[in-house]
């Protein structure tokens, strides 16, 4: 059943928060695996083109490329947060915010999303712009415009974290939850007797 909606239905709890800026365990956790994760692309990428045959093949106009890479990063964070919220505002019927926090871009609204459509919310931007990539670098798979695009992928990749760690943190949930993802914090809500049910119940439940 659909439970997404824009305010919170009776009978519903806080379960968790989820808050990066908040919790700075978690904060290093995702920075770290998104520098992990880039590096290890930029690694696996060096043994499909070798970067330094590539920047020589350009006899040294790699001005083109570089403007192409840094206006795509640009682009690519704006369209990143702009995917979140296509399916967040359709699946919410709210208009999504978008904004910075110093180390992130962000999108959220003050709707309510149940697990499975919130996991498409979060993973959203990484399958969808993973596809695009991985196409693009089938077209461009040699020379400096195979790193353009696999620089983009890595960032699509890495840049992802957040998401990954999100969405494996509601694997743990209980399956009907609703998640209300104002940007910068999630909460996470339950039905007040499966809270109860977990204080006193235990593992049993």
């Amino acid at each position: 059943m659909n439970l997404c909606c824009k305010n919170l239905p009776e009978g519903w709890v806080l379960h968790d928060t989820i808050d990066l800026k908040a919790n700075k365990k978690a904060f290093w956790l995702v920075n770290g695996l998104s520098l992990l994760v880039f590096g290890l692309f930029i690694l696996i990428g060096w043994f499909i083109v070798n970067p330094i045959d590539a920047i020589n093949e350009t006899a040294g106009d790699i001005f083109v490329p570089v403007f192409v890479l840094l206006g795509g990063l640009v682009v690519y964070v704006v369209v990143h947060e702009l995917t979140h919220g296509v399916f967040l505002s359709a699946f919410t019927k709210m208009k999504p915010k978008f904004g910075f926090v110093g180390w992130a871009a962000y999108c959220g609204n003050e709707g309510y999303c149940d697990k499975p459509r919130y996991a498409v919310v979060a993973l959203a931007p990484l399958v969808f712009w993973g596809i695009v990539f991985g196409m693009l670098n089938v077209f461009f798979h040699e020379g400096i415009w195979f790193w353009i695009i696999w620089f983009l992928q890595a960032m699509n990749v890495g840049g992802s974290s957040g998401d990954l760690y999100v969405s494996c943190k509601l694997v743990k949930y209980p399956q009907e939850i609703l998640v209300q993802d104002i940007g910068t914090r999630m909460q996470v809500y339950c039905r007040a007797a499966e809270k109860i049910a977990e204080t006193d119940g235990g593992e049993g439940v």
